[in-house]
Parts: structure tokens; sequence; C-alpha cells
């Protein structure tokens, strides 16, 4: 009878651990790791999916970095997603250096522009005119965080176009702060700028004519994710591949997360439920 009973315990054990380990396993499939940038469209896009997501029944980690440790990250698969690559041009180095250990899951924009920007009230149009401004802004560029792509573009648009400028590294905040104050003094100022971007709707802006094509002409805004992931993830993989997002659309999400500092969870969360039937259709 003891042996019996010992036989019949040590069977439910097997058994519960085979429950247990297929338990973890389905909690393990629905946890999703997303690696952003602070660009206020990515930080946007990126709340945005974490609070739908999390609305679906998933676990939602976000790992929030610069550029280059975020493509690591993924190739490496310490992530699972980026939603902020821009192609062709602006992240073709890290393409070059991780593609093959990454793969193509979707596109949110098609209509990105980056470049050197002014005020409209700066009288200049082109890169080519640059110069003749100098003294102005104290030959100064206004950057943003050292590894981002645009960086090291307007480094070569610095060489290319022989100017004598200094690229200033600093953050999207520290822009956008440098570009406040000097447009309410009406103050010349050159800066780092993109769209999609709510600068443009708050300030009139002009992004700088490009002859040389160094800044290319528009880009999209594509998901990546760590090669494999989208196979082993078909309902995740569907959401992100139709994640596409209007002018309109991800203006209107942006004002919302701008217009709440740390409060990023709960201004996408009211967009998402104001623009549910939009949102949820990404899921078929």
């Amino acid at each position: 009878m003891r042996n019996i009973t010992i036989s019949i315990l040590f069977t439910c054990a097997i058994l519960l651990s085979a429950c247990g380990g297929k338990k973890k396993d389905a909690e393990a499939k629905k946890e999703v790791t997303i690696a952003m940038v602070n660009w206020l469209e990515c930080i946007a896009d990126t709340h945005l999916a974490k609070v739908v997501l999390e609305e679906k029944g998933y676990k939602v980690n976000l790992i929030n970095a610069n550029v280059a440790p975020v493509f690591a990250a993924v190739a490496k698969g310490n992530a699972d997603l980026f939603m902020e690559v821009w192609k062709p041009v602006t992240h073709k180095p890290y393409l070059d250096r991780f593609g093959d250990k990454l793969e193509n899951v979707g596109i949110v924009y098609t209509e990105g522009k980056i470049g050197l920007v002014v005020p409209q009230y700066v009288p200049i149009n082109s890169l080519a005119e640059l110069n003749t401004i100098k003294d102005k802004v104290q030959g100064k560029i206004v950057g943003i965080d050292p590894g981002a792509g645009m960086m090291k573009l307007t480094q070569k648009a610095i060489e290319d176009y022989e100017l004598d400028y200094e690229l200033m590294a600093s953050s999207e905040a520290g822009m956008l702060a440098s570009l406040k104050r000097a447009y309410d003094k009406k103050e010349f100022i050159v800066f780092t700028g993109w769209k999609p971007h709510t600068k443009f709707t708050k300030y009139d802006l002009k992004i700088l004519e490009d002859p040389k094509k160094i800044y290319g002409n528009a880009e999209t805004i594509e998901i990546i994710a760590t090669k494999g992931w989208s196979a082993k993830n078909p309902e995740l993989a569907t959401f992100f591949k139709n994640f596409k997002m209007t002018d309109e659309k991800l203006g209107s999400l942006m004002i919302a997360i701008e217009a709440n500092p740390g409060k990023e969870d709960e201004a996408a969360r009211k967009w998402y439920h104001e623009n549910k039937a939009f949102v949820d259709a990404w899921f078929n």
C-alpha cells in the first residue's frame, strides 16, 4: 500500500509540474518587451501599444535607452521590438550592423522627414545658405542625443556643405527648450528636427532644403523585432504589422502625450478609448 501511495503522489507531482510548466509557457507567450528612445513619436506609439496590449491581457515591459543600445538589445533578444526605425537613411548604420539578427514587422508611418530646421522668420531656405547666418547663431547647431543617426548625418552635412558650424549634442527635451527660448524672443536658431513632431504644430518652422540629399527624401518609420519573433508570436505580430498612423492620428496622440508628462500611460489609454475601433482593427 505504501508503495502504491508513493507512486500516486509521484505521478501527481509530475502532472502538476507539467501543468505548471504549461502555465508558465502560456504566461511567457503573453509577455512582450518593447525598447524605445526618448523621441516624442516613439514615446507616444510605444505607450499606446503598451496600454492596448495590457487591456488584451499581455504583460508589457519597456526598455528606455539611446538608439545604439536599443538596436543591440533587439538584436540580442533582450528586447523583442523597437517601433522607431527610420529607413532608408537615418538608421542605415545600425541596420547594416545588426540587420541579420533582426526582422521587419511593420510600417508605422510613411512620410517621415529629417533635416536641419529654422523658424520661418529666418531668411534662408537651404543648407547651402547656412554660413550667411553663422554669427546670428554663434556658429552652433542644436542637436539631440549623440548616438542618433540624425547627428551622424548632420556631421556629414557640415562637412559636405563646408559649414562653419559646431554640432552641439543635447536631447530632444533640450533641443525643444532651446527652440522655445529662441522662438519666444524671435532669435535665430538652427537645430536638428524631424516630422512627425508637435513642434511643427506649435511653431512656424521650415526644414531647410538639402540639394545634396544628405538627409535623403521622405523616410518610413518601421517596427523591427528579434529575428524569428513573429513566427513565435502570431497575434502580436499581426497587431504590430497593422500598427499604422496617419498625420492626424499620430499628431493628436503626440499632443495628448506631451500634455501629460509623467502620465504617458494614462494619456495613451484615454486616446485609445477615443479611437478604439481604429486601434482594435490592428488585431485582425
